[in-house]
């Protein structure tokens, strides 16, 4: 049976009926949800906050921080959060699901506002590097050890570089975030898939990426550079219904969608051990290529603002079926078996 390190989502603003977001979340709903990521073979991750207004954002990572301080498998698994926005593009088909009213210039001082109290770190920032303020707080987030990763965002070549020379070192979701109708080639997608520098999360869903997109998009970044993601809202590991994530309405339809009453997907109910099998059964990737894309190469990407923050991670390992189901999953001393 394979084995692989345990996985790293670095997106995953919710799960198993647990919102993230939701400012009334409790050490009892955290561990819920992480015991749940266990089982997909998920050993760490970044609790993922969305794009809300100065107070909202205080209201939730404080609540969120919480949680996690006083749940069991939180201080194991949670080394620190992602930041998703305000400082995106409030266009519409950039800003996604994130509520563009509630979009600003980038500003350090609301990092330090939302970051002050916490028991541990803000260690990514997604940004979009068009928007004002965006280059001098990628370098600043960049100088003290933070991960800067561009999403939600129209920036172009020079400004995709220009933010790279700063700091800049990963894409969020590349492929999403973006409207229908672009420039044909000189456009957000080619520029960051075009920069080396810059790694990319991939949501390996077949909705967010249709399968062949996805085996050119990691074709084109490298195997090397590229990481699945999950971007897993409320709604993943979860039944099929209706849902509330950072304070809006979404479905979760029997075809795995996860969609705001508008239409437009919000998120996504993808579990990374499911992004594991699907990478393989598409003919992207051999098994032991994509437990990388799901472990070493997130942590590769981290690496950095874990090392600037003194944070080292607990051992984590999975053992897999040969059809590739989580047999069993390892974090530290706990340790958890499951029927494939």
């Amino acid at each position: 049976m394979p084995i692989s390190p345990g996985l790293i989502d670095l997106q995953v603003n919710g799960f198993a009926g647990v919102d993230f977001n939701d400012p009334a979340i409790t050490a009892a709903d955290l561990d819920r949800a992480l015991e749940a990521m266990l089982a997909t073979g998920v050993t760490h991750c970044l609790p993922t906050i969305i794009t809300a207004h100065p107070l909202e954002l205080v209201e939730r990572f404080r609540a969120l921080d919480a949680a996690v301080t006083g749940s069991r498998l939180g201080p194991l698994m949670c080394p620190g959060y992602h930041l998703e926005g305000p400082f995106l593009n409030p266009a519409p088909g950039y800003h996604g699901c994130h509520p563009p009213q509630a979009m600003t210039a980038a500003r350090p001082e609301l990092i330090a506002e939302v970051e002050r109290d916490l028991s541990r770190p803000i260690l990514m920032v997604t940004l979009a590097a068009e928007r004002e303020g965006a280059l001098a707080l990628t370098k600043t987030l960049a100088d003290v050890g933070k991960i800067v990763a561009i999403g939600h965002s129209a920036a172009d070549f020079d400004q995709v570089a220009a933010a790279a020379d700063a700091g800049l070192s990963l894409s969020t979701h590349l492929g999403n975030g973006l409207p229908q109708v672009m420039p044909k080639l000189a456009n957000a997608l080619f520029a960051q898939l075009s920069e080396d520098r810059l790694m990319a999360g991939f949501i390996a869903d077949g909705i967010h990426i249709h399968p062949k997109v996805l085996a050119s998009l990691i074709r084109a970044k490298g195997l090397e550079r590229s990481i699945l993601v999950t971007d897993a809202v409320v709604a993943a590991a979860a039944p099929v219904g209706r849902y509330r994530f950072a304070g809006m309405i979404v479905d979760r339809a029997a075809d795995g969608s996860v969609r705001e009453e508008t239409g437009g997907l919000a998120g996504s109910a993808l579990l990374l051990d499911e992004a594991v099998r699907n990478v393989v059964a598409w003919g992207i990737a051999t098994p032991q290529q994509a437990f990388a894309m799901a472990s070493d190469h997130a942590l590769a990407a981290i690496r950095p603002a874990l090392k600037a923050h003194g944070i080292v991670l607990a051992e984590g390992e999975v053992e897999w079926s040969d059809e590739l189901f989580v047999r069993r999953t390892r974090v530290a001393d706990q340790e958890r078996r499951y029927d494939a």
